[in-house]
């Protein structure tokens, strides 16, 4: 059972996903090449101003660096993330 707030990873989908209030924000990726491409990020506007796009995209880089992926950040939103915290700048692919 998922608590609320909770990010999960829907490996079938490839996206990791946030319900809370009946809406859901997610980060879309797919895997090549030893590397995690992350693609989208969509927040619903009811969701917006809470955080909720950088925790899924904190779990995103959590499952990259236990899985020993590189990053491909595609997504906007994932790059400017990984620019305000620079701790996980090692994941990107070069």
């Amino acid at each position: 059972m998922t608590q609320a707030g909770e990010v999960t990873h829907d490996r079938r989908k490839r996206r990791f996903e946030l319900e809370e209030d009946g809406h859901k924000g997610f980060l879309t990726y797919n895997l090549a090449d030893g590397a995690v491409v992350f693609t989208h990020t969509i927040v619903p506007p009811e969701m917006e101003g809470r955080g909720i796009g950088s925790r899924i995209v904190r779990a995103g880089l959590d499952f990259a660096r236990a899985e020993g992926l590189k990053v491909v950040p595609q997504c906007s939103f994932v790059r400017g993330y990984i620019e305000r915290h620079p701790e996980h700048g090692d994941l990107v692919a070069g």
